[in-house]
C-alpha cells in the first residue's frame, strides 16, 4: 500500500492510502472500490471500469449540489466516460476528471485539503 497521508479538518475523509484492492479511508480499510466526498465513504459495487455508468454514480449525482469536481478513478490505466454521464454531472455544473486511481487518489486529497468542493468515484487496484 502506498502512504499518502495528510491533515484533514475533523471529520473530513482523506485517503490514507491504496492498494491490495482497496482503500484506507481516515484509518478505516475498504476493500474494494469506493465512492468519497468530504464527509463520507461509501463501497462501490463496481470492480471495473467498463461497468460505469450512470446508476452507478447516481449517489454522487443526488449530492452534486455539494460537488464542484468528480474524479474518476478508473484502475490501472485510463476509459472513456460516455457523453450521457457526462452531460448529467455538468447539468449540475460538476466538472469530471477521469485519471488511473493513483493520480485520482492524490488529487482528491490535494484538493480535499484545499477545502475544495471534490468527490471521487474510485476502482480499487
Amino acid at each position: 500500500m502506498q502512504d499518502i497521508s495528510g491533515l484533514p479538518r475533523e471529520g473530513q475523509q482523506l485517503i490514507n492510502s491504496y492498494g491490495d484492492g482497496g482503500f484506507r479511508v481516515s484509518g478505516v480499510r475498504y476493500q474494494g472500490s469506493i465512492l468519497i466526498q468530504p464527509e463520507t465513504t461509501t463501497a462501490w459495487p463496481l470492480g471495473d471500469i467498463a461497468g460505469l455508468d450512470l446508476a452507478s454514480l447516481q449517489s454522487l449525482l443526488d449530492a452534486a449540489d455539494g460537488i464542484d469536481i468528480l474524479l474518476i478513478g478508473c484502475g490501472a490505466g485510463m476509459a472513456y466516460i460516455e457523453e450521457d454521464i457526462r452531460a448529467a454531472f455538468r447539468a449540475k455544473g460538476v466538472v469530471i476528471d477521469v485519471m488511473n486511481t493513483g493520480a485520482a487518489v492524490r488529487t482528491y486529497n490535494i484538493l480535499l485539503l484545499e477545502r475544495r468542493q471534490v468527490a471521487a468515484a474510485l476502482i480499487a487496484v
